[in-house]
């Protein structure tokens, strides 16, 4: 199982923005080039997120964008949802169209116990959680 890769841009912003930033202004230009993500696809993705009130936007020339929110208010799980990742759905984890009760693929029942507990994982981490937690964004 992994993050697309959207998802996973917006929690390596988010958690740059935490760990590096504090009361500090990004710039989508700075952040592009630290975390090594193109340029639009990123203004894309912090788009998104202020309207999702994770961050807010400061325009001018010293401006740039923050956390709105504390880093212990900002769960895993909600920037998933945002993004509409494929965590909570009928999606198969062998790939096979979709895998539900219904209609199971030979993985299904042996897949519900360790995705719950991913779920449970993303659910109770949040941005403080993984602050410092590595040397890479």
């Amino acid at each position: 199982m992994q993050l697309n890769n959207t998802t996973q841009y917006a929690i390596r912003i988010l958690n740059y923005i935490n760990v590096e930033g504090k009361e500090r202004l990004f710039s989508a230009r700075v952040l592009s080039d630290r975390l090594d993500i193109n340029y639009k696809f990123l203004t894309s993705i912090m788009t998104k997120l202020v309207k999702a009130n994770f961050i807010t936007s400061i325009r001018g020339r010293d401006g740039g964008f923050k956390l709105i929110e504390e880093a212990h208010k900002i769960f895993i799980i909600d920037v998933i949802e945002l993004f509409d990742d494929s965590f909570q759905n009928d999606a198969c984890v062998m790939g096979i169209d979709k895998c539900n009760k219904k209609q199971k693929c030979f993985m299904h029942d042996k897949w519900v116990k360790p995705k719950k507990s991913i779920y449970d994982f993303f659910e109770n981490t949040s941005l403080a959680d993984i602050a410092n937690r590595g040397d890479k964004f």
